[in-house]
């Protein structure tokens, strides 16, 4: 069964939450009341302020990710994960010369870690889907995913799942393992932003451009807190893939979750999957999740804000680069391109990630393919694809699409994160080297795909990146511009119109899938004491009662600091297991304000300077007592991984103070007993000197909702004090005492 509760008791939650709010209820909010902990239930929650308990329907966790996860849970000694859950080898495979060659390559390199991941699976009751079965997301919305559940997933696009009507929310370790002790997860209230959908998508636009519309209106910052629930004829006139591709980059919004509400095209999908058994039980309970009348007859009274989308205005868009809400209509990409002197030439096209790899996405792509093929056309860029899921690619592979691809020249690469993640072995150009990409993927920021900082990368629709492939030209606007036929003759490209679902269903393969054991209790977790990869954790240390007193400060990051700048990806995946290892990347790519280096800064106890940032953190913790970190806006935005939360506090950071934080990070940071700080007045940030000591005071009275004071003394001995807020509550103040959130657990 999908549900935990029946229709009449679905409608008694749900008739009490009426009464008590005295209105209706939106889609969103019903499933998050269905699956709400008693700690929460009976209040009346302001959004943004009350924390709300939550028991997740199941959890999922990437290997990247999950490593830590599971250590973690292994430390409550717990026998056996409460909630349905499945680990995905996704992140670890390097992308290169193909599926085949990689598939190997990387099995042999990553054998510890995936030995490791299928033991702890098989020891505490987890599915286990293994390298080259898919992306976690495709894998899931496959598989799992259902209208009217809760999941969380520690991957930061696991809200991808909304586009089959699940609330899915990506988190930190610590989080997914308390929920698979059975714990409720406990996050603010979100608040839920209504987004009205009219009209129909038409020519070149896609369900792409509409998410970057979104970017381009709220930013990357504009969604902190919220859920977006979308609705409408607009949003029905939409698949259940298309609505995947822009709750997915919901994440981009900086968004708790996206969601659309239970429509036919969800019941659609299921069943071409092959889960009727699913799609009956969920439209049984359609009448209980359908939104209240109110939603449409007055939706100011259900919703805290209400966009109201065309979905006729919306045209098609790339964005880029270096952040995915800098978006630019392909109209005027042309001009800009010229004016911001970016080279000409399309240096590599990327498709797939999970973002835009369902089997509608790849039908547009081959479309554009097929279409230049007949006029004697091939790719002028080179062009690679990874297939969302093993699924995915027998289907497309049965429908010959497969065929169009690689008569296109184009490299097949393994179902897996890939180049997405920066695991592209990229050898067609020395580092440094100036050039534009496109791709499919959700994330563009500097150096992420390819670790060159000089790759502007450019996200885009499959069937836009796959006309910029064929064109080469970074400016071509297949809306405007003709090609040239190898004849020729000039023409021009027609958009696609792919199907929604692949004809005859997907094609259905557990390759790779080992379903979770009825008794793993006999079953040894496999980490060789020896290994570089994997580390047993060590319980970090409780807080010792006192203030923290003329702290140095380890940087002052300035400007966009991304997980990725905190905790980088690319070769430092290979040690996500390994504490001790991984935080030797600490603020890698953080920009220091002081001295405007990157990934270093100064000494203030011995005046050495260029010290890197992990070496300068370990040097603080054994001589100074640790250090404080600034923050500049939305610290921490982009991945869930907590280890850039952890590797500070193995490092001996105290304190995080920014200008404002994005929400995982801020959760994973509460979560590993750092104390994370705002400004209460922003330009506060700007009056912090390079040599300057932080005491934060009166932490024995550190309580919710009351600030707390900063004294800031300067070198020559001046000082002056400041005001932080914070949005702890008590039982996080608890995790900060006792040490990390699992420790505060199990006390």
């Amino acid at each position: 069964m999908l549900f935990r509760f029946d229709v009449q008791e679905a409608q008694a939650i749900l008739d009490k939450k009426r009464r008590m709010l005295g209105r209706g209820l939106s889609y969103a909010e019903k499933i998050l009341f269905l699956h709400e902990g008693e700690g929460s239930y009976a209040k009346r929650l302001t959004p943004g302020q009350d924390p709300v308990e939550l028991y997740p329907d199941r959890v999922a966790l990437q290997d990247a990710t999950a490593q830590m996860a599971m250590l973690q849970f292994m430390q409550s000694q717990a026998e056996r994960t409460r909630v349905p859950a499945t680990i995905h080898c996704d992140h670890l495979l390097r992308a290169s010369r193909g599926a085949e060659i990689d598939l190997a390559t990387g099995c042999e390199a990553n054998h510890e870690v995936y030995d490791f991941l299928s033991s702890a699976a098989e020891r505490y009751g987890l599915g286990f889907w293994g390298p080259g079965s898919g992306i976690i997301h495709q894998v899931v919305f496959e598989n799992y995913a259902f209208p009217g559940g809760l999941m969380l997933g520690t991957d930061s696009h696991t809200p991808n799942a909304g586009g089959l009507g699940m609330l899915a929310i990506g988190v930190g370790g610590a989080d997914a393992a308390e929920a698979m002790l059975g714990l409720p997860w406990e996050t603010p209230c979100p608040t839920i932003v209504g987004v009205h959908l009219t009209g129909r998508l038409s020519g070149w636009a896609s369900a792409k451009d509409l998410v970057l519309e979104m970017l381009r209106r709220f930013t990357v910052k504009g969604g902190t807190g919220k859920i977006f629930e979308y609705f409408g004829d607009g949003a029905r006139s939409l698949s259940a893939t298309e609505k995947a591709t822009i709750t997915n980059m919901g994440a981009e919004l900086g968004a708790t979750s996206s969601v659309f509400v239970y429509d036919e095209s969800m019941d659609a999908y299921l069943r071409n999957v092959g889960r009727s058994g699913d799609a009956d039980e969920v439209r049984a309970m359609s009448g209980v999740l359908a939104q209240d009348d109110a939603c449409t007859a007055d939706p100011q009274s259900v919703f805290a804000n209400v966009v109201e989308l065309d979905l006729a205005s919306i045209k098609p868009a790339h964005a880029g680069p270096f952040s995915p809400d800098n978006v630019t209509a392909v109209a005027e990409f042309a001009r800009k391109a010229e004016e911001e002197g970016w080279p000409k030439s399309v240096s590599a096209v990327l498709l797939g990630s999970c973002t835009n790899s369902s089997y509608s996405d790849l039908h547009a792509a081959a479309d554009i393919l097929e279409q230049a093929a007949r006029q004697g056309l091939k790719p002028k860029a080179p062009f690679l694809l990874s297939p969302g899921s093993r699924q995915i690619f027998e289907t497309i592979r049965r429908n010959h699409l497969l065929d169009t691809f690689l008569e296109a020249g184009a490299t097949i690469l393994a179902s897996a994160c890939g180049p997405c993640i920066g695991q592209w072995e990229r050898t067609d150009l020395p580092k440094g080297t100036p050039n534009v990409i496109f791709t499919t993927f959700n994330r563009n920021f500097r150096g992420r795909n390819d670790a060159n900082p000089e790759t502007r990368a450019f996200l885009t629709s499959p069937a836009m990146a796959a006309a910029l492939a064929i064109a080469g030209k970074v400016g071509f606007d297949p809306e405007r511009d003709p090609l040239v036929s190898a004849s020729g003759e000039p023409f021009k490209l027609i958009p696609p119109e792919p199907p929604a679902l692949p004809p005859n269903g997907l094609v259905s393969s557990k390759e790779g899938f080992r379903p979770p054991n009825e008794d793993g209790s006999g079953t040894e977790v496999i980490i060789p004491p020896d290994s570089e990869r994997l580390e047993r954790l060590k319980p970090f240390d409780p807080w010792d009662g006192g203030d923290f007193i003329d702290l140095p400060i380890l940087v002052k990051t300035e400007g966009k600091t991304t997980t990725d700048h905190i905790s980088p990806g690319g070769k430092w995946l290979a040690y996500r297991g390994h504490l001790s290892n991984i935080s030797k990347n600490l603020l890698e790519g953080a920009l220091n304000a002081f001295t405007r280096e990157t990934g270093h800064g100064t000494n203030v106890l011995t005046g050495a300077r260029g010290v890197p940032f992990p070496d300068l953190a370990l040097y603080y913790k054994e001589n100074a007592g640790g250090c404080i970190i600034i923050g500049d806006w939305n610290y921490g935005e982009g991945s869930s991984r907590e280890h850039a939360a952890m590797t500070p506090r193995f490092l001996g950071a105290k304190a995080v103070i920014a200008r404002s934080f994005a929400r995982i990070h801020e959760a994973n940071l509460k979560k590993q007993g750092i104390l994370p700080f705002v400004f209460s007045d922003p330009s506060d940030y700007d009056r912090i000197g390079e040599f300057d000591r932080i005491s934060i005071l009166g932490l024995d009275r550190l309580a919710p909702g009351k600030p707390v004071i900063a004294r800031v003394s300067a070198k020559n001995g001046d000082s002056f004090e400041i005001r932080l807020d914070h949005s702890l509550n008590n039982k996080q103040i608890a995790w900060f005492k006792a040490g990390s959130a699992l420790r505060g657990s199990a006390t």
